[in-house]
């Protein structure tokens, strides 16, 4: 009995001493730290990615609806031709992202005495034109129809207006698992007359009121 006591003792302080070793060997800690880390590190290093080239894309998205509304309010009479420059000027500003997702159109807007704004022509790059005689499906700012001293509305006032946007899908798809649309409006008046004559439009006349 005795014997087997001392040799049950053995083998649990041998026991012990196993998983002390074990427990203090410290090889390999930094490969196991690293495959726990590295998943997250990757998925952080990714994420900020699509996130900073989806931040990038909005900012040249803003600017193309910015310079499309531009342009074609710098011209008394616009034609296809110049609505193909104005578009593929636009569009060099997305470089060096993919221009393949891009959709814009530009709108002739005219404000009626009683303050609906209609669309008078209307031009689209990879997307249908507004349709014409409506209002356009983004409500005009209030601020940019301009008034009398007595809260009148003014005659004759157009707005160039333009809408630009980009389906935004990144070829990770850690964070962003699906495609965004990221998109912009812009206004601008005619510079040069009252409003900016098109006449492939057809029913264009040029002031309506």
């Amino acid at each position: 009995m005795t014997l087997s006591f001392r040799s049950s003792r053995e083998v649990w302080h041998r026991m012990q001493r196993l998983a002390a070793r074990w427990l203090g060997d410290r090889r390999g800690v930094a490969a196991i730290e690293f495959a726990i880390i590295a998943p997250v590190m990757l998925v952080m290093l990714f994420g900020t990615t699509e996130f900073c080239a989806a931040i990038a894309i909005k900012r040249n998205v803003t600017n193309m609806a910015r310079t499309v509304s531009d342009l074609t309010s710098q011209a008394a009479v616009v034609s296809d031709t110049d609505f193909a420059n104005f578009f593929a000027a636009s569009k060099g500003i997305m470089m060096p992202y993919d221009a393949t997702p891009i959709t814009m159109t530009v709108s002739l807007l005219y404000v009626d005495p009683s303050g609906k704004v209609l669309v008078e022509w209307s031009k689209g790059y990879n997307a249908p034109a507004l349709a014409l005689g409506v209002a356009p499906p983004v409500p005009t700012p209030a601020g940019l129809i301009s008034r009398d001293s007595n809260n009148n509305i003014l005659a004759n006032q157009y707005l160039i207006y333009s809408h630009v946007t980009y389906a935004y899908k990144n070829p990770t798809l850690v964070m962003l698992k699906s495609t965004i649309t990221l998109s912009d409006d812009a206004y601008t008046r005619p510079r040069q007359t009252i409003c900016v004559f098109y006449p492939s439009a057809g029913t264009n006349i040029c002031p309506t009121a």
